[in-house]
């Protein structure tokens, strides 16, 4: 699958910054071209000049608002960050003119971080943008939730998320959520901390895109799971999780011992892949999902298949399952896996039901009248929109 990857706002641009990465090491090491460009889209001067992937000409680092802002960003309000990028949105629309490889993309990928303010008010409506104009293309979003201490300490944090969440499941195809709370405990230090968490969003992309464009036969799967397969799956809120086994040592062809633990990791993979999700959720509420394999080719054979699929099934019963096989010349045993259309997200919903309570809170202090209380969907209906 070839990906058009824009990142909006800091948080986004770093991560579109990870991707650009992935694009190298793609051509680099499998001579595949997965990535058909990266674009970051900033009110922040400062913001757009501390990429190192991303090409560094205006056209590939976009900085829109500056009349505004003095290139000194929003200052979180994403109101104003929704704003400008509609006033400015067709900057970034001229530089995806002059893209060379523009025609052979396959997705949009917009990521953006949900409690600032730039990319947490640009990106629904850049999505929708784009949608307007290239409606043939799926657009995707990727939003980035705020860390535990952000919520607890800024009080914008909290209706910036659930304004952004809700703006940008009314226009995307799918929304992809990655919680950054859920990379802290990797023992990174503070300083490479959020650079190292930037890659770890990035790498479950790489099979998952690479399997499709591959070419040399030695390496194409039994079961491909290309582009169209991942359309397919991606739908409303999204998780990805990704995890690998190292190969023990052997004691011998037709050891018990040996065989038995074969059948256990393809149950170990799938449940390490689940308990790394970008978001914690409950899988049994997903209504599509897919996991890649990939590994060398005497690593993959139809009993790990068959454990794997089985044992998604059994936590996902709900979801239409999609699969492939990308075997590799050398490289541990992984999986990747995408679980979609989730039916209920508990984080999501605590964001809309603290930002109604404020909302609310608000009102009455204003209005001095007692506001009743409100199930999830007039919640949902009464959260603004950034659109």
């Amino acid at each position: 699958m070839k990906l058009l990857v824009i990142g909006l706002g800091q948080c986004g641009g770093r991560i579109a910054d990870e991707f650009a990465r992935l694009g190298i090491r793609a051509r680099t090491e499998r001579r595949l071209n997965i990535i058909t460009g990266v674009f970051a889209v900033n009110t922040d001067v400062a913001d757009l000049s501390g990429l190192y992937s991303i090409r560094p000409d205006y056209q590939h680092r976009v900085l829109i608002g500056g009349n505004k802002t003095g290139g000194h960003g929003v200052g979180k309000i994403n109101e104003l960050g929704a704003e400008i990028a509609r006033e400015d949105g067709d900057k970034l629309i001229d530089a995806l003119r002059d893209t060379p490889q523009f025609e052979e993309t396959d997705a949009f990928l917009l990521a953006a971080g949900a409690a600032g303010g730039t990319g947490s008010g640009a990106i629904a409506t850049i999505t929708q943008r784009l949608k307007e104009r290239y409606s043939e293309k799926p657009l995707y979003n990727l939003i980035v939730l705020p860390f535990q201490h952000e919520e607890e300490t800024e009080g914008r944090t909290i209706y910036n998320a659930a304004t952004c969440l809700k703006s940008a499941y009314l226009v995307a195809d799918a929304v992809v959520l990655v919680d950054n709370q859920r990379y802290i405990s990797k023992n990174y230090s503070i300083r490479g901390n959020l650079a190292k968490i930037n890659a770890l969003i990035a790498e479950p992309f790489y099979n998952l895109l690479c399997a499709g464009e591959e070419t040399k036969p030695e390496y194409i799967g039994s079961r491909i799971l290309d582009a169209g397969d991942i359309i397919q799956t991606l739908s409303g809120w999204t998780v990805i999780g990704y995890s690998k086994a190292t190969k023990g040592r052997r004691r011998s062809p037709f050891d018990f011992r040996d065989k038995m633990a074969e059948g256990q990791v393809g149950v170990q993979l799938i449940n390490n892949a689940v308990s790394e999700l970008s978001l914690r959720c409950s899988p049994a509420e997903a209504g599509r999902g897919l996991y890649l394999i990939s590994a060398q080719h005497n690593d993959m054979n139809m009993n790990l298949v068959k454990d794997i699929g089985t044992h998604l099934r059994r936590i996902a019963p709900e979801a239409i399952i999609r699969t492939g096989d990308y075997p590799r010349e050398k490289g541990p045993l992984n999986v990747t896996v995408m679980l979609s259309e989730l039916s209920g997200v508990s984080k999501i919903i605590d964001y809309f039901t603290k930002t109604i309570e404020l909302i609310d809170l608000l009102k009455r202090k204003r209005e001095g009248i007692e506001v009743e209380h409100r199930d999830l969907a007039e919640s949902f209906r009464d959260i603004p929109s950034l659109l």
